[in-house]
């Protein structure tokens, strides 16, 4: 953690390892652990609304408290007391001030995830700020230029500041009263999961990360922080959900049983078409944005859908009285959204422009066929290499859990694995990768998930700062598109995006799986002026 990203001005020169996001290889996890002691903290506090115009201040503490998860209760991180934070709502154009005091036992920043703000503000460790150590300060400037649901967490052992609490939503109203459909009700929700052993938050290294195989999958859901969520609505209520999934690498296939699904928006807006929806993927810092109509009362089980069993997650009770809504016939009207195409439309000349970057994602791991890490203190099993005993690519690119290699994946820390983003074209990993724009460039970027890799699962990779489109899935083009800023790319595929470098400074891209970032999965580039 000794060597850092310099930068002057707006150029970067990529040495080795950015301090704080990512754990040096030559670190064993091991030794101490962060405090578990819940003694003299107060109890999470229920989360606020607070809405902001532009212009405002708003002053957010990290620090401490104590929460009741099962029948047990833990130590957990928390911004002004609550998990989640509290959810800011701010004018689409605004600009506002958030005074941040870090009261935790880590050094800390706030990256506000998705937001096209100043660069100085985006909250990465030695690229765009100081750290802010425990009883410190930092003063953000945040403007907010497109409408949609955007998050804020830590960008500092995010393994273990988002895992305990860190994180809160940032929901942008849109300028135009058209944008979104009228409904009756807006709601924010997490989907998150946490790992409980013994009665016990499983314990926190102060000196690297564990689980850097594949992630630190939780055994307990958590929707809004809470075990046991549960949503009260009138029947025939409309109701707008903002879902972001701030897990550590559990990707969520949400669905809400009995409950008709309108897909409406994801990561920054709205998609071009409204669509009706079974379930819908979203992966960790992915957002999506739903409308629901429940039409008769009960109750409805919140849902995780995945291939091999379906999860109770939550339960929204809808009760005999009646809401004479007026916005009935426009919750059953699929619709093309006008403003969104628009938006898009100047970005399709360069659909089928030549592929400018590529980059393939991968895995050297100690012992496997792909590379070695040099002087580790830790072996993996014999018989690892290519993946063989690992199981290759999952049914459908996509890693569900861990139950298959639990005691692997525990096992596991950045001595022994290191994730890659490979640049093709130079041959260049992670922190070595030299990309300069300039903005106004729209860029295409094929990514490519490297099927034969030690361990191939799927990584949802985010672009700080800038926001793309998602041309293709393996070759097949997209038809209905979003602006995104994060996208999942499933094990032995590819896809294809074109990125808008509007915003000027140095940035980074990575791999949004906490774990993976400790692993080093993560690449600077530049945008001039």
């Amino acid at each position: 953690m000794k060597n850092k990203l310099l930068f002057f001005g707006i150029a970067a020169i990529a040495v080795a390892i950015v301090g704080g996001i990512f754990v040096s290889n030559n670190n064993t996890v091991s030794g101490q652990t962060f405090s578990t002691s819940i003694k003299g903290l107060p109890s999470a506090e229920k989360t606020e609304v607070i809405e902001l115009k532009d212009g405002d201040t708003f002053n957010l503490t990290a620090g401490f408290v104590k929460k009741r998860i099962g029948n047990t209760e833990v130590r957990m991180l928390a911004y002004n007391g609550s998990i989640p934070g509290p959810t800011l709502k701010i004018p689409q154009g605004a600009t506002v001030t958030v005074n941040f005091k870090n009261d935790t036992d880590v050094a800390n920043t706030i990256h506000s995830h998705g937001v096209r703000m100043a660069n100085a503000f985006d909250g990465v460790p030695d690229v765009t700020q100081k750290v802010v150590l425990p009883g410190e300060t930092f003063t953000y400037t945040l403007a907010f230029p497109d409408a949609g649901v955007y998050w804020y967490h830590p960008h500092m052992r995010d393994d273990y500041a988002i895992e305990l609490g860190l994180y809160g939503n940032f929901v942008v109203t849109p300028e135009s009263p058209t944008y979104w459909n009228t409904v009756d009700r807006e709601v924010a929700v997490f989907l998150d999961d946490i790992l409980i052993e013994n009665g016990k938050i499983a314990p926190f290294y102060k000196d690297g990360s564990d689980r850097a195989l594949m992630g630190r999958f939780g055994n307990v859901m958590l929707v809004n922080g809470e075990t046991d969520y549960t949503l009260s609505v009138k029947k025939g209520e409309v109701i707008r959900f903002y879902f972001t999934n701030s897990a550590s690498v559990r990707p969520f296939n949400l669905a809400i049983k009995g409950a008709k699904l309108k897909l409406v928006g994801g990561d920054n807006g709205a998609y071009e078409r409204e669509e009706w929806k079974d379930s819908v993927l979203i992966t960790p810092s992915e957002r999506e944005v739903i409308e629901t109509r429940f039409d008769m009362p009960g109750e409805y089980d919140i849902q995780n859908k995945t291939p091999d069993a379906t999860t109770r997650l939550g339960k929204i009770i809808v009760s005999d009285e009646s809401l004479v809504s007026a916005n009935a016939n426009v919750f059953q009207t699929l619709r093309d959204n006008v403003e969104a195409i628009k938006i898009i439309d100047p970005f399709r000349p360069f659909f089928a422009k030549a592929t400018d970057k590529r980059i393939k994602l991968s895995l050297d791991m100690m012992g496997s066929n792909t590379g070695n890490m040099g002087n580790g203190t830790h072996g993996m099993p014999s018989g690892m290499g290519g993946g063989r005993m690992m199981g290759g690519v999952p049914e459908g690119g996509i890693e569900w859990d861990d139950s298959d290699n639990a005691g692997m994946n525990a096992m596991s820390n950045t001595d022994m694995v290191t994730w890659k983003i490979i640049d093709q074209d130079s041959g260049n990993a992670n922190m070595d990768i030299d990309w300069k724009f300039k903005v106004g460039d729209k860029v295409k970027i094929r990514i490519e998930n490297d099927g034969n890799s030690a361990h191939p699962m799927q990584h949802p990779i985010h672009f700080h700062g800038q926001r793309f489109l998602v041309l293709n899935k393996n070759g097949v083009p997209q038809t209905n598109l979003v602006w995104k800023d994060t996208v999942n790319v499933p094990a032995g595929e590819y896809l294809d995006i074109l990125v808008d470098m509007s915003n000027p400074g140095v940035w980074v891209a990575h791999c949004h799986i906490l774990e993976h970032i400790e692993a080093g999965m993560v690449f600077p580039f530049t945008v001039e002026e």
